[in-house]
C-alpha cells in the first residue's frame, strides 16, 4: 500500500481482526481465525477494499505474553512484488499500577518474502518490514496506546532529502462498553509520519460485535473512516489501482476464538 502507510488500525481490536494483539486475560495457548470484508489497519485498507482471511496464536504466563497473527495483504502485490501475507510477531509484559492497567511491548510487522524496495529500482521504498514498540494505559472501559516505530515505517522513506521515517508514531484512543447486550468501541487515532510529506493523517470509527451461534465466534460491524490525504493514499498506476484506500466504508468480521 505504499503509498499508503501501510501495514496492517485498530479499530476494536480483536474482533474484527482489525488489531493483531489479543486480551492475553488468561494463563496458556489460544487460538483465533477469521475473515473480514475489507482488512483496514489505522483506518487504511491493506487489501485493496477486498476481503481478507486472518488468524493467530497467543501464549500468555503470568504478565508475560507472546504472539504470532496473519493476513493475506494485497498493496505489496499490487507493485507486481512478492509480498501478499502480512506475519505479526509482538511479545509483551502487562502490570496494574493502582486502577491503571499498562502494557508494555514489541511489535515486529514482517511481510513474508516481500520486494517492496525493489520498486521503481530501489529508488522509491525500502523493505516493508517494520518494528515497533508500544505503551498502552487501561482505565475503566478507555484504552490510550502510543506505537513508536524503531525503522522506516512501512517502507515509506524520503529519497529526495535521504531522511528515514523511522520516529513515525500512532496515537490511538479507545473505549468498550456494553449496550444492550452488544460491544460498542468508539475508536480514535492519529498517524504521525515523519519527513513524508502529505502522509501524516487521523483515523476513526465505531465497532459493535457480539458473541453469537457458537461460544468463541463473534460477529463484528464497524464504520471506519480518515482524514488521509488523497493525493497520497491513492496507490496510483504503479501500483494498478486510483481506489482511495482511506475512504469511509462499512467492515464485517467473522472470528472464532478456541
Amino acid at each position: 500500500m505504499k503509498k499508503i502507510v501501510c501495514a496492517a488500525g485498530l479499530i476494536a481490536a480483536a474482533v474484527t481482526g482489525l488489531a493483531p494483539m489479543a486480551a492475553h486475560a488468561d494463563d496458556g495457548l489460544s487460538f483465533n481465525a477469521g475473515v473480514v470484508s475489507d482488512y483496514r489497519y489505522r483506518g487504511i485498507s491493506q487489501t485493496r477494499l477486498q476481503p481478507a482471511l486472518q488468524g493467530g496464536a497467543d501464549y500468555a504466563k503470568g504478565a508475560f505474553y507472546v504472539g504470532a497473527w496473519g493476513s493475506s495483504i494485497q498493496w505489496i502485490k499490487d507493485f507486481d512484488v512478492a509480498g501478499g501475507v502480512e506475519l505479526d510477531l509482538y511479545g509483551g509484559y502487562k502490570l496494574d499500577v493502582g486502577p491503571v492497567g499498562l502494557d508494555l511491548g514489541v511489535l515486529q510487522y514482517a511481510y513474508v518474502g516481500n520486494k517492496l524496495a525493489d520498486v521503481g529500482g530501489g529508488t522509491a521504498y525500502k523493505n516493508a518490514n517494520t518494528t515497533e514498540i508500544y505503551g498502552a494505559a487501561t482505565f475503566g472501559p478507555a484504552t490510550a496506546k502510543l506505537s513508536y516505530a524503531l525503522t522506516d515505517l512501512f517502507g515509506n522513506y524520503n529519497f529526495t532529502d535521504s531522511k528515514s521515517s523511522a520516529g513515525s508514531y500512532y496515537f490511538d484512543l479507545s473505549a468498550t462498553f456494553d449496550v444492550a447486550g452488544f460491544s460498542v468501541t468508539p475508536h480514535y487515532g492519529y498517524q504521525k509520519v515523519v519527513n513524508i510529506t502529505n502522509a501524516s493523517y487521523s483515523d476513526y470509527s465505531v465497532t459493535v460485535s457480539k458473541e453469537a451461534l457458537a461460544k468463541g465466534l463473534t460477529f463484528s460491524l464497524a464504520l471506519v473512516g480518515t482524514d488521509a490525504d488523497k493525493t497520497f493514499y491513492v496507490p496510483g498506476p504503479a501500483a494498478n489501482s486510483t481506489k482511495f484506500l482511506g475512504d469511509s466504508g462499512a467492515v464485517l468480521g467473522a472470528k472464532y476464538s478456541f
